[in-house]
């Protein structure tokens, strides 16, 4: 703890020389990060970089609509492998001509916790899995049409496309040839572990820090949320091993645009469903370090724009040219745009970005992390104030692609920055919104609910459902769907039991355009009744590959084994339940509406939720909620020393929570000071008189990397 203690100190009395010197050229690499600038726009006498439209006239994206048509056409050999001819079900098929349920997928917010669980529960609706294929869960994957991440589901969708949508196994846990693994037992922010000054934690900063440096040289400005995603990538993208964290033999996912989804081979051939990040708006110059309110723009990232379907905006602009300013629709700079500003890294950087509420040091959030990252994050940042100009530190800063537009309604009209937070910052964990558009018309949405609601045990309450009914049912009623009956506290979501248990919401609307049928598949207790390891913390960084591998073994039998009232066992009908959940909207769609088979009342009966008639916990019996160490010789062993000295400690403790926030507060003196003696000059073309951000203009390379080939075999 002293050691750490001076270390901290060192990095804030320290000047660094490294870092008067702008990036190195030759290290493309490096320089993979930084967008180009100065890049011709298109023609706009035939194309504009902004869609409009109105909550009462939506339109989607063309090329989503197109890649909706194909999708939809590619899954029906999947929804004929899944259902067979329908019997199992009491359907016959052919009746339906080809007419199925339009499905979505979302995954939320929770660091590697929610990313190791939407991941567990893919895996168990994965027909490529050979035990969820037969309980008969898997195929439900392949007959999804979207898909919405956010935060660390974001992370988990990212991983899947960048990757070429692999086996969860391969993506996880590599394949031994081009994929390497999520790698989770390295730490993000201090991979060499606390030392903050080893060789390799100061490579590591290095490159991060370096790559950060390239963008801002290219006269865009930064954030915290930078080195974060860099950090993400190294994890969730295809370049890194364990050989090769701490170098530059490779980009580490630089230069992977999320616009070059659709050059992906699984993606290009209609094998995925289309992919959502979802991202929050802090209202600019609020400085709020709070959860928002229902009011802010929700934003969307596609691989074809950033947009909202939000009443008050009802716009979205071309991602590919993401980074430019504009002014009511036109280049800010005549006729040069900006490209690149699409990192991967920093769409899911950008949907993760919580730093507003973690540097609120009135209220000690960022103790939340481990110490080590705490210490690693601050130490990030002081080293990026002193080195680059940043726009707001805590927030993702996007250049506003809607100034000028919608002036009426739209409260960030005026700016010519957006500040994009985490996704969950008004308190809607689940990715819902885009998922609800009318436009979309999904008839069934699948939760994979990996939240932590419960302040004591960490497992779901239904907070963010609850929320999210108040929003569509007070903000967006007039662009979205309505979210079906639901217990309308967490207390009732907890009494109920539906939090604990797979869950069918909306099962009985008078017409099939009431509202989506919710499946929620919620993290919960194991079912057997043994030690539960997935209600794990947020702002754990760091899993050993043990507790990787049991976290996603206790997710996966959970996914696909239902649960059978009052009892330890897994439903053995279950995965027909799901089917024909998934199944259910498209007989409310036939003419005429055809009647629910018997199978399938009976399936209803034990898993939807019924508000005249709700469920109980008590038909949930014997499960822990305590979580358990399932390898208390690894990460945690350190908890157990910490127990065995905390007297000595605690002093320590205390000393090194009142420097950092010394450290915070003469950050802020410093950056205050910088403020008075300049002011921030406008970004990319508007930079073209600073002759250090102008030699990198062009310089930056997109990455040319391999793309890992689809990977067969079970979880």
């Amino acid at each position: 703890m002293r050691q750490l203690f001076r270390g901290l100190l060192l990095c804030h009395l320290v000047a660094f020389s490294w870092a008067q010197t702008p990036p190195d050229p030759s290290q493309d690499s490096v320089l993979d990060y930084a967008p180009k600038t100065n890049v011709e726009c298109p023609d706009f006498s035939t194309t504009s970089l902004i869609r409009q439209f109105t909550p009462s006239n939506q339109t989607l994206h063309p090329e989503e609509v197109d890649f909706i048509a194909h999708r939809t056409e590619a899954i029906l050999p999947h929804w004929q492998d899944w259902l067979g001819d329908g019997s199992n079900i009491g359907y016959d098929l052919k009746a339906f001509n080809g007419t199925y349920s339009k499905i979505g997928l979302a995954i939320p917010g929770g660091g590697l916790r929610a990313a190791q669980y939407g991941a567990g529960c893919l895996s168990g609706l994965d027909a490529r899995n050979e035990s969820a294929k037969a309980a008969g869960t898997g195929g439900l994957l392949q007959v999804a049409s979207y898909l919405s991440g956010l935060s660390g589901g974001s992370w988990v969708t990212g991983s899947m496309y960048f990757n070429n949508w692999p086996t969860i196994k391969d993506l996880v846990y590599g394949n031994g040839n081009d994929l390497s693994g999520w790698l989770l037992d390295i730490p993000f922010v201090t991979p060499d572990g606390v030392n903050l000054f080893s060789d390799d934690n100061q490579a590591f900063f290095g490159s991060v820090l370096y790559s950060v440096e390239a963008k801002a040289y290219a006269g865009i400005d930064t954030s915290m949320t930078d080195p974060w995603a860099r950090m993400i990538s190294y994890h969730f993208l295809n370049q890194t091993s364990r050989k090769n964290v701490f170098t530059n033999d490779t980009a580490h996912g630089a230069g992977q645009l999320w616009s070059h989804i659709p050059q992906i081979p699984a993606y290009a051939q209609y094998q995925t469903p289309f992919p959502i990040i979802v991202t929050d708006s802090r209202p600019v110059g609020s400085n709020l370090t709070t959860s928002l309110s229902l009011d802010p723009v929700v934003y969307e990232i596609t691989p074809l724009e950033i947009a909202s379907y939000d009443p008050n905006l009802s716009a979205g602009m071309n991602l590919t040219y993401a980074g430019t300013h504009l002014s009511n629709g036109k280049p800010d700079n005549g006729s040069a745009c900006v490209t690149g500003f699409d990192q991967a890294g920093f769409i899911m950087g950008t949907s993760a970005s919580l730093f507003n509420q973690l540097f609120d040091f009135a209220r000690n959030t960022i103790s939340q992390f481990s110490t080590s990252d705490a210490a690693g994050l601050l130490y990030v940042l002081s080293r990026q104030l002193r080195e680059v100009r940043t726009r707001a530190d805590d927030v993702a800063n996007w250049p506003n692609p809607f100034n000028g537009l919608k002036n009426a309604t739209f409260e960030d009209s005026d700016a010519t920055w957006i500040e994009l937070i985490d996704g969950a910052s008004n308190n809607e964990n689940v990715p819902y919104a885009p998922l609800f558009v009318k436009a979309r018309g999904l008839d069934v949405i699948v939760t994979l609910e990996g939240s932590s609601d419960d302040p004591i045990n960490g497992w779901p309450n239904g907070s963010s459902l609850i929320t999210t009914t108040r929003r569509l049912q007070n903000q967006l009623r007039p662009s979205h769907q309505q979210f079906p009956p639901i217990p309308q506290t967490p207390e009732a979501f907890i009494e109920a039991g539906v939090n604990a248990r797979p869950t069918f919401f909306g099962c009985d609307p008078v017409t099939a355009s009431d509202y989506p049928l919710v499946i929620y598949l919620p993290n919960a207790p194991p079912i057997t009744g043994d030690n539960p390891v997935t209600n794990t913390a947020t702002f754990q960084l760091t899993y050993t590959p043990k507790h990787t591998r049991l976290f996603l073994d206790q997710v996966n039998f959970n996914t696909i084994s239902g649960f059978t009232p009052n009892a330890n066992t897994p439903d053995k009908n279950f995965g027909t339940c799901l089917q024909c959940a998934a199944f259910d909207r498209a007989r409310m769609k036939a003419t005429p509406v055809l009647s629910r088979s018997s199978q399938c009342q009976t399936c209803f009966k034990q898993y939807c939720y019924d508000p005249q008639n709700p469920p109980n916990k008590s038909e949930l019996p014997n499960r822990k909620l305590q979580f358990v160490d399932p390898d208390p010789q690894g990460l945690t062993k350190l908890s157990d020393f910490f127990q065995t000295n905390k007297l000595k400690l605690l002093g320590g403790l205390s000393g090194l929570i009142a420097f950092i926030a010394l450290l915070v507060g003469g950050l802020l003196f410093w950056r205050r000071r910088k403020d008075q003696q300049q002011q921030y000059k406008r970004v990319s073309a508007l930079h073209d008189d600073d002759a250090p951000f102008r030699q990198y203009h062009g310089r930056a390379q997109e990455e040319s990397y391999e793309m890992p080939t689809q990977q067969g075999g079970n979880y």
